[in-house]
């Protein structure tokens, strides 16, 4: 973990230092995922004390991310199907223990994030993935006493790409709805 977060801490230095520093506030972070069972319903489960950093500086329209995604904090509302999400078959946390998503590419309309491009590293493979901006806004906040960003995001992606095919075969869906939900604390 620690050799991510320098990495991930080096990625962000290149970004131009006119933009501000943040850094995601872990219990309003996280990301789930839903995904077709069977055509019948719908699994979904959540990760939950994402963390990262965030440069931010809509004015001049730059912007990075860099997030880390602990397995080990799933959630689906069941321990065993926790269990199992857990397990080799999926997201093999003894083998990978997390999932990280590094920016790319922001895209922005009227000094607002519209869309951003990353790279998703799953199962020790990583290919990009675009997220949607769905809403985005900055405030003063009265807890941290200082400004805080976030909003919510989504994306859809085929889960084989990183080698997750699990009853694929059997007729489970490969694609997965991710939405994503973030604030971060300017520093």
């Amino acid at each position: 973990m620690t050799k991510t977060l320098l990495t991930l801490g080096a990625l962000l230095s290149l970004t131009p230092s006119l933009a501000a520093h943040y850094q995601l506030e872990p219990e309003h972070t996280n990301a789930r995922f839903y995904i077709d069972h069977f055509q019948t319903s719908t699994n979904h489960g959540g990760f939950y004390g994402l963390t990262g950093d965030v440069r931010y500086d809509p004015q001049n329209e730059i912007g990075s991310v860099a997030l880390i995604i602990p397995i080990q904090n799933l959630k689906s509302g069941s321990d065993a199907f926790d269990q199992h999400l857990k397990n080799s078959d999926l997201f093999d946390e003894a083998k990978y223990p997390d999932m990280r998503f590094i920016s790319t590419q922001w895209q922005w309309a009227n000094h607002q994030p519209t869309r951003i491009t990353g790279d998703l590293t799953l199962l020790g493979q990583t290919h990009p993935v675009t997220l949607t901006v769905e809403r985005f806004n900055c405030y003063q906040s009265p807890i941290w006493q200082t400004e805080v960003c976030g909003g919510d995001f989504s994306a859809e992606i085929d889960r084989t790409q990183w080698g997750m095919g699990f009853f694929v075969d059997k007729g489970m869906s490969k694609t997965v709805n991710i939405q994503i939900q973030a604030e971060a604390v300017k520093q």
